[in-house]
């Protein structure tokens, strides 16, 4: 499944790119690297299956690059940064990111996070050979089989992560989850104090995809001091 994906890795260090560019196509994926932001932007469009975007770039930062990138593909995105602060969290999380990866990393780490985005996305992507499964709240319809969602019959352009929680909600309309069950079992890890504000971000990003007023919500409801639900 993981073999001959092709992962674009995009970093102004050359050495950061050849160890990465080693590790992973030793690994077997196909490797191509963008030297700046504006590089990388121009290199997602040869549509990769995942991208390794550096926050600290010349020119266009990786932030910028995100939100670039985010309108020619959903493919997943890992952030590489040296930067550990919950604020740089939530930048790279707003701007369309999925994953967040602080240097110093180990190779098995980095190795670990690409395999679980990966597999993500081609769970996201597979469409089975049987029935389709539609669940429908309103004008809002998730079809679980095609991992696709609509709202008034159009698609709705989601990252994984995006669909992934929306997913959960759905299929569990009036229960409501807290910020630390949606992160244990969209991103498979265990939660820390901090991965709240991942959860906010990615909830405030679908809501803007899927409501009218983002500000009042029909769907995704706030139960204040406990969590998420769809009713």
């Amino acid at each position: 499944m993981e073999k001959h994906n092709k992962i674009l890795i995009a970093d102004d260090n050359p050495e950061i790119r050849e160890v990465l560019g080693v590790l992973l196509r030793s690994e077997g994926y196909d490797v191509t690297e963008a030297v700046d932001g504006n590089d990388a932007v121009e290199k997602a469009a040869q549509s990769p299956d995942l991208i390794i975007l550096d926050v600290m770039m010349p020119g266009k930062d990786g932030f910028k690059a995100c939100v670039d990138i985010r309108k020619i593909t959903m493919a997943p995105i890992l952030f590489l940064t040296a930067k550990t602060e919950d604020t740089d969290k939530t930048m790279g999380f707003s701007a369309g990111g999925d994953d967040y990866l602080v240097k110093p990393f180990s190779f098995s780490e980095i190795i670990a996070r690409v395999k679980a985005l990966l597999r993500r996305c081609y769970v996201y992507h597979t469409e089975p050979e049987e029935q389709e499964n539609t669940v429908k709240v309103g004008e809002l319809c998730v079809n679980t089989d095609k991992r696709q969602a609509e709202l008034k019959g159009n698609t709705i352009m989601l990252t994984d992560m995006e669909y992934n929680i929306l997913k959960l909600l759905i299929l569990n309309r009036k229960k409501i989850f807290s910020a630390q069950e949606i992160y244990e079992s969209v991103w498979g890890r265990d939660y820390l104090y901090g991965d709240n504000n991942t959860v906010m971000v990615h909830i405030r990003r679908l809501r803007t995809k899927i409501e009218e007023d983002a500000q009042n919500p029909r769907y995704i409801k706030t139960v204040w001091g406990r969590g998420y639900t769809i009713e």
